[in-house]
């Protein structure tokens, strides 16, 4: 079977249409509060913009969210970073349900181990990692069969943040095998990493 054509949307701030993984959705609370819609499934009116902190940013500045639901919005002061807040939260459950599908290692030894195999989907580095540590990691990615060419590398969270998501007091260093749960993991970190790079900027004309 082919693969389903992906769902387009039109970023309310550039007008440029793109594929819904790529923009983010918002919409009204009950109250009239704007809030990231991380799963586009909240029901009513809503906003998409593109995924990246630099175009939320500025479609608040422009006042975009009022003039696109055609309504009166209250626009928290930071809701670039509760974006993030909601799709860095989305990642760490992603994660903590691998961990119960029996796809997710950690463990120095075992990661490299899952790396040497060439049977790891991604690794997994926590953000704040020792330097040496963290090339050692890399460099037995280079090692995998093919080079480890299409293996993901996830570096969005903390030893702390990761801890908590897996019920560990310390990780570091972590690896995903294949599978359903794993997808959904980098699924959600690649978003994430998307909006962090804020090079693309949007259309200033508006």
């Amino acid at each position: 079977m082919g693969r389903h054509k992906e769902i387009l949307r039109t970023c309310a701030l550039s007008r440029v249409e793109k594929p819904a993984s790529e923009l983010i959705r918002f919409a009204l609370s009950p109250d009239g509060v704007l809030a990231p819609d991380i799963d586009g499934k909240a029901p009513g009116r809503g906003v998409w913009i593109s995924l990246s902190r630099a175009a939320v940013e500025e479609a608040a500045r422009k006042k975009v969210f009022a003039r696109s639901l055609k309504t009166q919005v209250e626009v928290p002061p930071d809701l670039a970073l509760l974006t993030r807040t909601r799709l860095e939260q989305r990642l760490v459950g992603a994660l903590g349900l691998a961990r119960k599908a029996g796809q997710l290692i950690t463990g120095a030894a075992k990661v490299q181990s899952l790396l040497a195999k060439g049977e790891a989907a991604a690794l997994i580095t926590a953000r704040d990692a020792a330097q040496d540590g963290r090339r050692k990691m890399l460099q037995a990615a280079r090692r995998a069969p093919h080079g480890g060419e299409n293996l993901v590398h996830i570096e969005s969270l903390s030893s702390a943040q990761l801890g908590l998501a897996l019920g560990l007091e310390h990780v570091i260093h972590a690896a995903l095998a294949s599978g359903a749960a794993s997808n959904s993991v980098i699924e959600k970190a690649n978003r994430l990493a998307r909006f962090d790079a804020t090079d693309e900027r949007e259309d200033d004309s508006l």
